[in-house]
């Protein structure tokens, strides 16, 4: 039997819309392509602690950017919140068309931070969003009883060499590393990181692919459902699960080893 975690009337009115990118760059040695993950601060009331990707929640200004560039706004807003939030969190920029290099991506990151506002630093340096290069992965939205609930729509990119540096904002943030998806989850079961559920999920589900081309291929090929986790009884356990047909080969574990925030 299934059931959801709350009554849509109330999850409803809770959800914050997000969006975060799984950066790729090729191993420097060779083996599986690497992913940039994030550790968040402990202090933070959401995932605090966990090791996550590149992200963050959509600001007005993002959906008004995203109005002005046409498109599906829901998905264009996402797209914006996920190159802005990348910047600000990482320093890299993903996502954008034009002239960058490291200087340029160092100072458009200071005047991001200052400003709070991805347009006028696209105005700045004459980039424009790629929307080419942002693949649509997943949606998920966890419906938490206690937890914020966030609708978070993800997107893969292509960092290529990876030869460029990254930079904690010491805010939100506190650590940034490169791992292949199955070092992660490796680390994860040493102990050495927490991840939470949906990320465990995603990590399993990117440690199918040998190549940003690859997993490319995988994602335009599989249909994007929205992932609202749910509950349901296992021989007398109680299993967290997602649903079947949307990528992942492991679709769920014991609600006791769950980390859900």
């Amino acid at each position: 039997m299934e059931t959801h975690d709350i009554e849509p009337e109330n999850w409803l009115s809770r959800t914050t819309p997000a969006a975060t990118i799984v950066i790729f760059r090729h191993d420097p040695a060779g083996g599986a392509p690497q992913i940039l993950m994030v550790e968040r601060n402990a202090s933070l009331k959401f995932a605090g602690g966990a090791t996550v990707f590149p992200g963050g929640k959509i600001d007005p200004a993002d959906r008004e950017l995203a109005a002005r560039l046409g498109g599906d706004l829901d998905d264009m807003a996402a797209r914006v919140a996920a190159v802005r939030e990348t910047l600000e969190e990482t320093g890299l920029v993903v996502g954008i068309a034009g002239e960058v290099n490291g200087h340029l991506a160092a100072e458009a990151r200071r005047m991001l931070i200052s400003e709070g506002d991805l347009a006028p630093v696209l105005a700045r340096y004459g980039w424009q969003i790629a929307t080419d290069q942002l693949v649509p992965f997943a949606r998920w939205w966890p419906k938490h009883r206690t937890e914020r609930i966030f609708d978070t729509r993800f997107y893969l990119a292509d960092l290529g060499t990876g030869a460029v540096d990254i930079e904690v904002d010491a805010t939100e943030n506190r650590h940034l590393f490169w791992a292949s998806a199955q070092g992660a989850l490796d680390l994860a079961e040493n102990g050495l990181i927490k991840v939470i559920f949906p990320t465990r999920r995603n990590l399993e589900r990117l440690a199918q692919f040998s190549s940003f081309e690859e997993a490319r291929r995988h994602a335009e090929a599989t249909p994007i459902g929205t992932i609202s986790p749910y509950l349901e009884e296992r021989g007398g356990q109680r299993w967290l699960m997602i649903p079947d047909n949307l990528g992942y080969p492991v679709r769920g574990e014991l609600l006791d080893t769950a980390q859900r925030g």
